[in-house]
């Protein structure tokens, strides 16, 4: 069941969480895949539990924590979720999510994503919200990561810009970086061909 507080999200619990789902699976070693917020908690997992991940597909995401202004937009985005509920949420995110593109051609994808938003309870978007706020600085980490990593980035992402997750992928020893044409943040639902056969062609090269 998931936490009441919101002040109980936070990315040691969701990568312990995964962890626990793992130790379910008796699987002992995994490559994990995350977008967005899935990257900040791999970067958790790296931290916490960094045996246990084979190697990383970092998606859409940054290793930066929030600025204050950051921090500001997610403590507003919090207050309208408790004021107006979940459909004001996805009415502020879609057009940052997805790329000008998918905006214009894809209203399936936009119907999608939005009504993904609509479905989700109040108090996870807050508590989410919250671990997004509180997130550590993950750039330290970057250098140290002795694993494959694969990093992908969507051209029109106003959220994780390709040209940082660039720069992200050049700090890590080794990495991979593929950038994904008219994709926005949400890479995988928009141009998910292309992304992927970026990561079954990362996948077929593991030992």
């Amino acid at each position: 069941m998931a936490p009441s507080s919101p002040r109980a999200y936070t990315m040691t619990a969701y990568a312990d969480d995964l962890i626990a789902l793992l130790d379910r699976a008796l699987i002992r070693q995994a490559v994990v895949c995350g977008l967005s917020m899935g990257g900040y908690i791999i970067f958790e997992l790296l931290r916490r539990h960094p045996r246990r991940v084979r190697a990383a597909i970092l998606c859409n995401t940054k290793a930066a924590a929030d600025t204050l202004g950051a921090k500001r937009g997610r403590d507003a985005l919090a207050a309208k979720a408790q004021r107006e509920g979940a459909p004001a949420v996805a009415a502020e995110l879609v057009p940052k999510l997805l790329a000008r593109e998918t905006q214009q051609r894809r209203a399936d994808v936009v119907r999608e994503v939005t009504e993904m938003i609509e479905r989700q309870p109040v108090v996870g978007i807050v508590g989410a919200l919250h671990a997004l706020r509180e997130r550590p600085d993950s750039t330290p980490l970057l250098a140290r990561i002795q694993m494959p990593v694969l990093a992908v980035a969507g051209d029109d992402d106003q959220i994780a810009p390709a040209t940082g997750m660039q720069e992200m992928a050049e700090a890590i020893p080794g990495a991979e970086f593929v950038l994904i044409r008219s994709a926005g943040h949400l890479a995988p639902l928009e141009q998910p061909a292309n992304v992927n056969a970026a990561l079954v062609s990362f996948l077929e090269r593991l030992d």
